[in-house]
């Protein structure tokens, strides 16, 4: 039998170039920072994970930084010697010495399944409980430049089969926001969904004044409008608008998700591998959803191929993931990380075959990209 055991634990950051700048409320971005993980065992598998965050720790307190010393330093210690199938027993000693953390925790999760998988020869999906389905639609992120530059970028993604846009907000004045977004969906009403991202930036009046000009130009979806602990704000909104609320900064543990489908916060969910600790915490939060009748979209923090695979096997065995995804991370960068690019094809990402998480990385562009 190959030996499972771990016997190293290896980190890499790199920093991959995008093929255009792209904006948050707060901040923006030209290079995604990536923290890789590589769990190895003694039998020759190699697992790896990554630790991202969507342009810096302004969103979950974390950084790539921050990610590679606590893995380094807290969690190396405590991996070397275990079984790789031993996640469960590995995550609950990984929170006895470190709390929160989240993000480090799941670059290490994931490699930890990539690894098992490997050494078993079959994929991650498996470990997960099998497909549900084979391919997952894509939202196109669209960053807060001018109304006229988001327009022309989403109708340009018509062409590859993108139907669904999501737009950021929450840079501007709130009423020159509307306007901006208004503009936009009025060239895409009839042709695509268009959704909204307000990264947490408003506060309750001001949704409840805006948001429902927006609902009325023809945007059909609004993503966290207010701070993540203001669930009882976003409820009100929720049952207030006459479109979809999902909820993002307000959803990373079961436990929250419990609080949201309650409380009827959220018509949808965001998922995130990265966010919530790792593909089995994610999972944990789709069958809170599914057992509240609650749709889940599989969302991105700008992942690499290594971290949109993993976000994909998991999406791809998830019923409730019924409402897309927005997996469009290596369709930013201008780097390819894998000697096999994902397959983008019909507006759609599909699954890749093989083994883990059915990716191989490209060893020497990672190395071009390795932070010095």
């Amino acid at each position: 039998m190959t030996d499972l055991a771990i016997e190293r634990v290896e980190t890499v950051l790199l920093d991959v170039p995008l093929r255009r700048p792209h904006r948050f409320a707060r901040t923006g971005m030209a290079a995604q920072p990536v923290l890789l993980v590589f769990v190895h065992t003694r039998g020759g598998a190699v697992g790896v994970g990554e630790g991202v965050v969507p342009g810096g720790p302004w969103w979950g307190g974390e950084s790539v930084e921050t990610m590679a010393l606590v893995v380094e330093r807290y969690f190396t210690p405590i991996l070397l010697g275990r079984q790789v199938d031993d996640v469960a027993g590995i995550l609950r000693d990984l929170g006895d010495v470190v709390a929160a953390n989240l993000y480090a925790k799941a670059a290490v999760e994931v490699a930890l399944h990539d690894a098992w998988a490997r050494a078993l020869g079959v994929p991650v999906h498996t470990l997960l409980g099998g497909l549900a389905r084979r391919s997952v639609p894509v939202t196109w992120a669209l960053g807060t430049e001018p109304a006229p530059v988001v327009a022309d970028e989403a109708l340009a993604k018509l062409d590859a089969g993108h139907r669904s846009f999501k737009l950021k907000m929450g840079a501007l004045d709130p009423a020159e926001d509307v306007a901006r977004v208004c503009a936009v969906a009025e060239k895409l009403v009839g042709v695509a969904s268009v959704r909204v991202d307000l990264n947490a930036r408003w506060d309750l009046l001001t949704s409840l004044h805006h948001l429902p000009r927006l609902a009325d130009a023809g945007v059909d979806l609004v993503e966290q409008p207010v701070p993540g602990a203001e669930v009882e704000a976003l409820a009100e909104i929720n049952h207030a608008l006459p479109i979809p609320v999902m909820a993002d900064e307000s959803l990373r543990t079961p436990g929250d998700a419990l609080r949201l489908a309650k409380t009827r916060a959220a018509d949808v969910f965001s998922l995130k591998t990265t966010k919530s600790g790792g593909l089995r915490a994610t999972r944990a939060i789709a069958e809170v959803a599914a057992a509240a009748g609650i749709p889940c979209h599989a969302g991105t923090s700008i992942e690499s191929p290594v971290g949109t695979a993993a976000t994909l096997q998991l999406a791809c065995t998830t019923p409730a993931v019924t409402w897309g995804s927005e997996l469009f991370g290596p369709l930013l960068m201008s780097a390819e990380l894998l000697t096999t690019p994902l397959r983008y094809d019909g507006g759609e990402l599909h699954l890749p075959d093989g083994p883990g998480l059915g990716v191989d990385l490209d060893l020497a562009a990672v190395r071009r990209l390795e932070r010095r």
